[in-house]
């Protein structure tokens, strides 16, 4: 009787495990290639190298050497502008500062009567170079996430669909009952 019922399991969940494995295979594709459209439609442009050489960081530069001169149309590589490339322009321009720290600079000065205007104006444009680095940054993130659930997804998928057949193995294999001989059989041989 058991191993009916371990038979009768098997075979449910396989069938469930390949129906939810392809699922998320065909939902972890959606993402990346929802990504990639959205991604090339803003035809950006990887640095090159040149504009890598110029970086001071070692870690950026090794981050954004595989991707020098591509358009961008990937999670990975929106990943590396994002923190390779758009952050390290953004501490070199304000000296390590976030845009908190420069957008309260720029309120306290802008409060000051006796504040020289053309710092005030340099705070402001600071700020306002931090803040759409920090906007830009924060998009590409973004997409960044949605590739990595997508590419989480196809691999969860990829598993799901590996233990479905595993399980479909045993259920339609070593756990699968004889079936009784039928009553007319029996008599026809008495």
């Amino acid at each position: 009787m058991q191993k009916a019922v371990y038979g009768a399991l098997s075979k449910v969940f396989a069938i469930v495990l390949l129906i939810i494995g392809i699922a998320a295979i065909v939902g972890g594709n959606y993402a990346h290639s929802f990504v990639t459209d959205q991604l090339s439609q803003e035809k950006i442009s990887m640095p090159d190298q040149d504009s890598i050489d110029a970086l001071d960081n070692d870690e950026a530069a090794a981050a954004l050497t595989p991707y020098i001169g591509q358009q961008m149309t990937t999670g990975p590589q929106a990943e590396a502008f994002a923190d390779h490339y758009i952050h390290e322009h953004m501490m070199a321009a304000s000296g390590g500062k976030t845009y908190e720290e420069v957008s309260a600079e720029y309120i306290a000065l802008s409060k000051d009567a006796n504040a020289d205007p053309d710092e005030v104006q340099k705070a402001a444009d600071l700020r306002q170079t931090m803040f759409m680095g920090d906007s830009l940054r924060g998009m590409l993130l973004n997409a960044y996430g949605w590739w990595l659930i997508g590419t989480i997804a196809i691999y969860v998928g990829i598993g799901a669909i590996v233990v479905g057949v595993i399980l479909g193995i045993l259920g339609w294999g070593p756990l699968r009952t004889k079936k009784a001989p039928s009553v007319a059989a029996a008599t026809t041989t008495a």
